[in-house]
């Protein structure tokens, strides 16, 4: 058996989950400690190393903290999307959302959406094309999409805007057409993005542990859908009220539908399975 083959100890598995809590905010159950072994194995293997141990030792130090931590949250956070995923949402944001959000928009300004916890790109880039579809019959809609992710590795991704058929499957073929264009090579089945979606987005790195987002402005709806399930609830709560914090009253933030905000003290208005409305006078 090859040393690198060896488990995780208890003590390091221990570090591991209280490192990654601390930097990230997901709390990581012990019971993961299988994944966690076949997510570092890539970093072994990136970095000639033969054993968990010698990983650890290297994270923990002063190099690994400077170098190594930034890749080491990419490998263990999870990314998992789709273009058009929970499609109701994007049918209220037409039908609902946006109207009422271009007549309570009194001084024309862009309307701002942003996507946290964006991954590898397929929902900012969903929701440019929706918006971008809507302004067609809608010219006076001026629009700014943000995307942000802990994870450097998924942002270089996302601005690639590289998918292969089958990931662009759900996307209607309409958009399909007016919106990627094919490799030049006949044998591939990758597509990109073109240029005037790829600027219809802007993606930034952010942690949901920072004190401060930082944004510029505050956006007019949030969708964070499938992103707080990986964190504790008392975690979950402080996330809630900091991006809560960069919604305008009035505004819209879509979550997945196997997040509760039950017992969750933030200000926010239930109207439709996962989807609700930040208090007006909040």
């Amino acid at each position: 058996m090859r040393d690198h083959d060896h488990a995780l100890s208890a003590e390091d598995l221990r570090r591991l989950r209280a490192l990654i809590y601390e930097k990230s905010g997901i709390n990581l159950s012990p019971d993961k400690k299988t994944m966690l072994e076949l997510r570092i194995r890539s970093r072994l293997r990136d970095l000639e190393m033969i054993s968990f141990e010698q990983y650890c030792e290297y994270l923990f130090g002063p190099e690994g903290e400077q170098k190594e931590l930034v890749h080491f949250l990419n490998v263990v956070t999870t990314n998992k999307t789709d273009f058009f995923r929970e499609p109701a949402h994007f049918k209220f944001l037409v039908n609902n959302a946006l109207p009422e959000l271009m007549a309570r928009n009194r001084s024309g300004r862009p309307l701002s959406f942003w996507s946290a916890g964006c991954s590898t790109g397929e929902e900012p880039y969903t929701l440019a094309m929706v918006l971008d579809h809507y302004a067609q019959t809608h010219p006076s809609l001026r629009f700014k999409v943000l995307a942000t992710d802990l994870s450097t590795a998924v942002l270089e991704k996302a601005n690639r805007a590289i998918f292969t058929a089958s990931v662009l499957a759900p996307v209607p073929e309409e958009m399909r057409r007016r919106y990627f264009m094919r490799s030049r090579d006949r044998e591939s089945d990758l597509m990109r993005a073109v240029p005037e979606l790829r600027r219809m987005v802007e993606f930034r790195q952010l942690n949901f542990m920072d004190n401060d987002y930082c944004l510029a402005e505050k956006v007019d709806a949030i969708f964070c859908r499938n992103v707080i399930i990986y964190f504790d609830r008392a975690t979950q709560e402080k996330i809630l009220q900091k991006l809560t914090h960069q919604l305008v009253p009035g505004g819209y933030t879509f979550l997945g539908h196997s997040e509760s905000l039950n017992g969750l003290d933030v200000p926010l208005l239930p109207i439709a399975p996962a989807l609700y409305r930040k208090a007006d006078h909040a």
